[in-house]
This record gives structure tokens, C-alpha cells and sequence, in this order.
């Protein structure tokens, strides 16, 4: 495998699809422990877009203080075995993005390559192991653990290769990546299907974005020469 370069993919509208059915695993363990119902599906209307702290501030609000450790630890453990056993009954089956896999496979051997995502880690194993693309991303995956805007997320990601920031490209949908990706001076490639989201990346700072994972590994490409 060649070492010298890396590859960092957000998970949710560039490897995965988030489902209605995996938004649903989410809130559960709060309606399952708190009876909390009705908790808001805008990611945007939180204050920081990141698994672990919006579990702290639905707490916050329901309980009316910083939840303790082992109150916020008991969602986490309520929603990962929730999805783990959705997903194993097949009540619930992760959506991959076309082509998606197949960049993966591409890229296997030529970089290394990780995932840098709001969702936990041990969700986002869950859901892409599923869908068979877990193992190519494994050794640098980064994910909520430890909190934070994705911006650290991917600043965990990118100390942990210990490579030059030009030697890293960082694959997002959103206009928090791309501000991560600007702030961490690594090659950003915006992506998405929704051609009014490619102009809003366009217009965050985004001066690579595509909407076919065919073009992503072009730009991947000449970005790290490959």
C-alpha cells in the first residue's frame, strides 16, 4: 500500500445515504429511555453537528443540566444496540452512494484511506460493514468520539496519518466540510447529487465538487498525482 498519501471521506452524502429508518435508530434510545418524542431531524438546528453533543443538548434540555457521563453514555449504548440489531434483523438496510464502493475499491492500495463523521464510529462501522465498505476506511476512521465540529473530527483524522496536509485530500457534502477542509490546508473535494447543494459548496469555498464518484476519483487523482 502506498503510505505517502491519504484520502478522508465523510460518511453521510458521500459514502452512505442517511435513511429515515437510521434517523429514527438515533432518537429512539431517547424516547425509549426518557419518553423524549419529537426531537428535531435538522442536524443544521443543533448547536454543533456531531453525534455526542447533540445527545449532551437534548439532555440539556430535558433534564435541565449537564447530563452525568453514565446518562449520556446509556444513549449512546440504547442507539448502538438498537441499530445493531436493525440492521442485523434487516429491519433497517444502510443506502450506499452509487459508485461509492467502487471508489473505495479504486483507491485500495494507492492511499490510505479514512472516514471523518459526525455519527459515532461504532455506528458508522455498523452502517458501512453492511454495506461492505468498512474495512477499506478501518485504520483511519474518526468519527463524534470526543466531540466537536467536524473541523476536530478531521484534525484527529489528519494528525493520526502524520502526513503533510498536501498529501491529504478530504471528500465532503457540506458546507462544515468544506470550512474543514479550507481551515486544515488539505486538498477539498466537494460532492453531492443535488446540483443546488454543488453551487452552495461552490459558493462556501469549494473549488473542486462533482456529483458522480467517477469524477471524484479523477480529481483524487491529480490532487495527490496518482
Amino acid at each position: 500500500m502506498r503510505s505517502d498519501v491519504a484520502v478522508i471521506f465523510d460518511v453521510d452524502g458521500v459514502l452512505l445515504d442517511l435513511t429515515p429508518q437510521e434517523e429514527d435508530a438515533f432518537f429512539w434510545a431517547f424516547a425509549k429511555l426518557h419518553g423524549l418524542e419529537g426531537q428535531s431531524r435538522d442536524w443544521d438546528s443543533y448547536r454543533i453537528r456531531n453525534d455526542e453533543d447533540i445527545i449532551t443538548e437534548i439532555l440539556e434540555r430535558y433534564f435541565g443540566r449537564q447530563p452525568s457521563r453514565d446518562e449520556h453514555r446509556a444513549i449512546i449504548t440504547a442507539y448502538l444496540n438498537h441499530l445493531a440489531s436493525d440492521i442485523d434483523l434487516k429491519r433497517l438496510a444502510p443506502s450506499p452512494i452509487e459508485g461509492a464502493a467502487d471508489l473505495l475499491g479504486r483507491l485500495k492500495g494507492r492511499a490510505r484511506l479514512g472516514i471523518a463523521t459526525a455519527n459515532l464510529r461504532e455506528a458508522a462501522e455498523l452502517r458501512l460493514a453492511a454495506c461492505q465498505m468498512w474495512t477499506p476506511v478501518q485504520d483511519h476512521a474518526f468519527g463524534a468520539d470526543g466531540g466537536g465540529a467536524k473541523r476536530d473530527i478531521l484534525g484527529r483524522a489528519i494528525a493520526a496519518t502524520g502526513l503533510p496536509r498536501e498529501r491529504i485530500v478530504f471528500v465532503g457534502d457540506n458546507l462544515n466540510d468544506v470550512e474543514a477542509g479550507l481551515a486544515h490546508g488539505v486538498h477539498f473535494i466537494g460532492f453531492s447529487r443535488d446540483e443546488t447543494k454543488c453551487r452552495r459548496l461552490v459558493g462556501g469555498g469549494a473549488k473542486l465538487v462533482c456529483n458522480h464518484h467517477q469524477d471524484t476519483l479523477k480529481h483524487i487523482e491529480q490532487a495527490l498525482h496518482l
